[in-house]
């Protein structure tokens, strides 16, 4: 019997070998119910730094656990943001104690771990939903029309992971909606990322801002769906 083995082959998107690829995608989350944020920099405002509510916590299959944030039009690991431009990841940020760390906290990891074992995690199909937890953040998808002149903003209800690791923001249907209120798991949701005119995610605080039309805020928007 022959030992296949992958170490030769390569992911088609990440270029890395499929063995790695693998081991790096999540398959389990758990919500941040205690306001812990990311801390990030980007290269144009110097030594400033900024904060980010954190989504959840992702337990990976090689075991690490980080923190997960939407950022642009996905939901990003923290410590995998290091764009000079667009941001890089400087730490978690303790708001009530205001500490700095660099490592999942231990009780999110006892979490992760105890909750995959309890399930006992199997691999199933890319397209196969593994778990769906709530928003907790406010995020809201950011959709423009084709020609750029509308603007739409649409408050995520859930995250749904899938077997393939792939994590997308849940969107309500209207059209068919059953009762009320939607909960995570209902029929009518959506994935904001299975549509074309989805662009970005973006908190509750930048959300209001442009829902206020905020001239700060909309001439973001405008330079993100200007941009190439």
């Amino acid at each position: 019997m022959t030992d296949h083995s992958y170490r030769n082959v390569v992911d088609l998107f990440t270029g890395e070998p499929i063995e790695t690829s693998a081991n790096r995608r999540v398959i389990r989350l758990a919500p941040e119910l205690d306001g812990l944020e990311m801390l990030y920099s980007n290269s144009s405002n110097g030594s400033d730094l900024y904060t980010l509510k954190i989504l959840c916590w992702g337990l990976k299959a090689n075991g690490d656990v980080v923190g997960l944030v939407p950022w642009l039009n996905s939901i990003v690991a923290c410590p995998e943001i290091q764009d000079p431009l667009d941001g890089r990841f400087e730490g978690y940020y303790d708001p009530g104690i205001e500490e700095i760390f660099h490592e999942a906290p231990i009780h999110k990891i006892v979490e992760l771990e105890t909750a995959a074992e309890y399930f006992e995690f199997e691999k199933g199909k890319a397209e196969e939903v593994m778990q769906e937890i709530p928003d907790t953040i406010g995020t809201h998808a950011v959709f423009m029309d084709e020609q750029r002149e509308n603007l739409t903003l649409t408050e995520v209800v859930s995250w749904r992971l899938y077997g393939s690791g792939e994590i997308h923001g849940m969107l309500i249907n209207h059209d068919t909606v059953e009762t009320t209120p939607v909960l995570p798991g209902d029929h009518c949701l959506y994935p904001a990322q299975g549509t074309n005119d989805f662009h970005y995610f973006f908190q509750h605080h930048i959300a209001n801002k442009i829902k206020s039309e905020d001239p700060e805020a909309l001439a973001a928007i405008a330079a993100l769906v200007t941009s190439p």
